[in-house]
């Protein structure tokens, strides 16, 4: 008896984070663009990057909100990390919680680099966030990958 509810409990919990997981796939979606697309050393461009949040989802200015960037030789930024403090996100209460207002794209500026190889490229990046699901009642701190190509001249 005590095997079956060992069994049952771990198929509980092996549900409960397969569902979980399958939820976090489409909390939110990042489209990341580089601008200008064609880059010349020395020139100055942005990072430009849009969200779109899944209805009934709130994303947490706290405990943290991060975009981080993969180092780029081509690219040079102010820092590898960027909070939301640092980007100006705009932040708004309900209901005595804090959100993220991320319906504006979110432009961070670089400098390419006078060492530049040219070519095609790629900028990784993740966001590192804290998802709330008011209606379901549960938070979740994951991550979101993205990639932005851009070809230097």
């Amino acid at each position: 008896m005590k095997r079956r509810k060992y069994v049952l409990t771990f198929l509980l919990v092996l549900m409960v984070f397969s569902y979980l997981g399958s939820q976090e796939e489409d909390l939110i979606k990042i489209d990341a663009s580089i601008n200008p697309r064609r880059l010349s050393k020395g020139n100055e461009g942005n990072v430009v990057i849009k969200f779109i949040v899944k209805e009934g989802i709130t994303i947490n200015p706290q405990p943290s909100f991060t975009i981080e960037l993969s180092p780029s030789e081509e690219l040079v930024f102010a820092k590898n990390f960027f909070t939301a403090s640092d980007l100006e996100v705009e932040i708004l209460e309900d209901e005595g919680k804090e959100y993220l207002v991320l319906t504006k794209q979110i432009e961070i500026t670089f400098i390419v680099s006078d060492d530049a190889v040219r070519g095609m490229h790629s900028l990784e990046g993740k966001v590192k966030y804290f998802a709330f699901s008011k209606s379901e009642n549960w938070c979740l701190k994951t991550t979101t990958l993205f990639t932005a190509s851009f070809y230097t001249r």
